[in-house]
């Protein structure tokens, strides 16, 4: 190498040097955009270069040991980028102060791998210590959407997450929404943590979309159009260690009976999505979901998941204003007190867009406290909302939303919560990038009041 040649070398690596630094600063910046009191994870780039920039569903659980575990989903990001999906896992055995180097479980390691596409993981833990965790499996083909299309897989790990079992595939029952021709595999996504219902069975609920050849619309604008409802499964057999492909699940909500909202251009399609479930004092189950409204809607059951009540719109209180809400996350949450909390965006969506866009916008993310009241016809009451916090419409690049700038600004998305020792945590994904925790303080909650008639 001649001396220009040198110093030309140095120059291009000072250049990248500068570049990395300012890369550093501006994800050290938006990093407390929503003032994180827990950082479970930071990406390398939001340009996809570091194979990480697209991190969500974001789900942590208590460890059999007592430690904290998360799995999510993880995909290389960037502008452009096809959302080739992974699962990732980590464990924190500090709640939630540190995390360990996430590992992969299932899915592709990179763009190129040829690996099958995994999305959507959740986890079933057993009594004894197993730890299970299913997902999406897409094979290449797709109905509506290829990253939910899938069959069900599984792994699991006896040691704590440091190694994973073989994958297996779980059968699942073909069902009347699926297509007509049994090629192509169901459209489904379970979002939220399983919990244990009152005989110990892990039960979740979960969206699976209709066909094209099922749907009562062929063909649609925007992803808000295409036609879904809610369904429920159980799993009753996790506490004796099957293989995964011998899990036994019962469905509930199934088929005809599974849960519908009506799409507001077409009460005769529906648009259903996202069952969040949590128990009431009265041993009921509450289920919220989002829809294709404005609003968001709830059923409830009487027998631990087995039957529904038809949805209806979710009130502040008994003939109260409907909580608005686009098509976008709204879970709901059972605080260490007893009390409920309520995630959503505040807004109807953007009906006045076209192609449609009600799916946004999905920031400032509010919350509004639940209390339950018996004897009410809708069983639990809620607060006016507050702001949590708010992206303002910013990526993580630092760029604002705009026409001709596709970024990614939700906030509140595909979150999960915790309450150990008393300790209210809500994990969220901030922008499907960084992934935080953000404690639910009671002197945050104290200014909301729940109505009591």
């Amino acid at each position: 190498m001649n001396r220009r040649q040198a110093i030309t070398s140095m120059a291009v690596a000072a250049s990248a040097a500068r570049a990395q630094a300012d890369v550093r600063e501006q994800l050290r910046r938006e990093l407390q955009r929503t003032q994180p009191d827990y950082v479970a994870y930071v990406p390398g780039h939001w340009d996809g270069s570091t194979n990480d920039s697209l991190n969500e569903h974001f789900l942590v659980f208590d460890g059999p040991d007592d430690s904290m575990m998360a799995v999510w989903t993880q995909a290389a990001g960037g502008r452009g980028a096809r959302q080739h999906n992974r699962i990732r896992f980590a464990r924190s055995t500090d709640e939630g102060v540190t995390w360990s180097t996430p590992v992969l479980v299932a899915g592709p390691e990179h763009q190129s791998d040829p690996k099958p596409m995994a999305s959507w993981a959740f986890p079933l833990v057993s009594r004894r210590g197993r730890i299970y965790v299913l997902y999406n499996r897409n094979d290449g083909q797709k109905a509506w959407i290829q990253m939910h299309t899938g069959r069900m897989a599984g792994v699991y790990s006896d040691d704590l997450g440091r190694t994973w079992s073989e994958e297996q595939e779980i059968p699942m029952p073909a069902s009347p929404y699926d297509d007509p021709e049994g090629k192509v595999p169901p459209e489904w996504i379970v979002w939220q943590l399983p919990m244990r219902d009152l005989k110990g069975n892990w039960f979740v609920g979960y969206s699976r979309w209709l066909h094209p050849a099922r749907a009562r619309w062929k063909k649609v604008e925007n992803w808000t159009q295409i036609e879904s409802v809610c369904e429920f499964m159980r799993f009753e057999n996790v506490d004796e260690h099957p293989d995964p492909r011998a899990l036994r699940i019962r469905y509930s909500a199934w088929g005809d009976r599974a849960l519908r909202v009506p799409y507001y251009r077409d009460p005769l399609l529906s648009v259903a999505q996202e069952p969040s479930i949590e128990r009431l004092p009265d041993h009921s189950l509450f289920c919220v979901m989002r829809t294709n409204s404005g609003c968001i809607w709830y059923s409830t059951s009487r027998d631990d998941g087995e039957n529904w009540t038809n949805p209806r719109v979710l009130l502040r209180r008994d003939h109260g204003d409907p909580i608005l809400q686009p098509v976008g996350c709204c879970p709901i949450y059972r605080l260490a007190d007893g009390r409920y909390i309520l995630l959503h965006h505040n807004n109807r969506g953007d009906i006045a867009a076209r192609p449609e866009a009600t799916h946004g916008p999905r920031y400032p993310a509010f919350v509004a406290l639940g209390e339950f009241r018996p004897g009410a016809d809708q069983p639990l009451w809620f607060s006016d909302s507050k702001v949590l916090f708010n992206s303002e419409g910013t990526g993580v690049d630092g760029t604002k939303e705009g026409p001709g700038n596709r970024v990614q600004t939700g906030v509140g998305l595909y979150t999960s919560f915790t309450t150990r020792k008393g300790n209210n945590v809500l994990w969220h994904p901030d922008r499907k990038f960084f992934l935080l925790g953000k404690k639910i303080t009671p002197g945050f909650l104290r200014d909301l009041k729940v109505p009591h008639r």
